[in-house]
């Protein structure tokens, strides 16, 4: 998060460091709580694609300490947090879901976030279908993970599309939302899509779901198919967060005497892509 000029544009920013939050998304994950109440009987949880840890912070704050296991994971390290267990893995590869497995003892969890996102591109188009991508590889993972009724969060870019992915979803949950945070800037094709009552259809084989292609097994596969050619599923919008809310994409006075302090990150970057660049700087070897 910036020091001076996102503080004054965006007050989530400052707000985040005044309340010792890693990153202004954990407003985000706080305002889909108060209208869906995520946290309600769960002592299992997953934080995929968690760097820096804003989610996971909201998580352990949120649930009783000692009731719940939060398990937080990312390709970059995450700095510790306490009653979280951060673990730097690919959500991808098939160890990380028996790692995942061994650390709840072979239970499955109550619920699957993922707040991930790609470097966007501007490019709306191809924004949003590694978007999709990285949403389907967190699926993934969520299907192998979650137990009968279990809840799967994520990010999501809504674009021309987007139907295509809420009827794929449809067939694996009772109910499908697409949710749009106060926090979350209007001006950005981000949205949530908050899926509950995980019931996998007959003949459901997670790893049939791949990044390259999402295959139905075969008894879903046709009645799947006709379903979406006659009508896709269109999910409820619903704009999460009070209108006394701060606004995402106004601009705020600060405070008399308090828009000249610059607060420090809560968390600096454990393992910044600039890092190397930076130490080949000071050691004057940067061509």
């Amino acid at each position: 998060m910036g020091k001076c000029s996102k503080d004054k544009r965006d007050l989530y920013y400052r707000k985040a460091k005044e309340q010792g939050w890693r990153a202004r998304s954990a407003f985000k994950l706080l305002q889909l709580d108060s209208e869906f109440h995520l946290f309600e009987g769960v002592s299992r949880v997953v934080d995929l694609c968690a760097a820096p840890g804003s989610w996971s912070q909201v998580l352990s704050r949120s649930l009783p300490e000692g009731s719940a296991t939060i398990v937080s994971v990312d390709l970059q390290p995450i700095a510790p947090l306490p009653g979280v267990i951060t673990l730097q893995a690919d959500i991808t590869h098939p160890a990380t879901l028996t790692s995942i497995l061994k650390l709840f003892g072979g239970e499955p969890a109550d619920i699957v976030c993922s707040d991930g996102a790609p470097d966007v591109t501007g490019l709306h188009d191809l924004d949003e279908y590694i978007q999709g991508q990285l949403l389907l590889s967190a699926l993934t993972l969520a299907t192998n993970l979650l137990r009968p009724g279990g809840k799967f969060v994520a990010k999501i870019f809504r674009g021309r599309d987007v139907d295509l992915l809420y009827s794929q979803l449809s067939l694996l949950f009772d109910k499908v939302t697409c949710a749009k945070p106060r926090s979350s800037r209007a001006s950005s094709l981000e949205s949530f899509i908050v899926c509950e009552g995980y019931r996998p259809r007959r003949g459901w084989l997670p790893e049939s779901l791949t990044l390259a292609k999402t295959k139905l097994p075969l008894d879903l596969e046709s009645t799947a198919a006709g379903s979406m050619d006659r009508e896709r599923a269109i999910a409820p919008f619903i704009a999460c967060g009070d209108l006394s809310d701060f606004d995402a994409d106004a601009t705020y006075q600060i405070e008399k005497g308090v828009g000249s302090i610059s607060l420090e990150p809560v968390q600096k970057p454990t393992a910044p892509p600039y890092k190397t660049a930076l130490e080949k700087k000071r050691n004057g070897t940067l061509r």
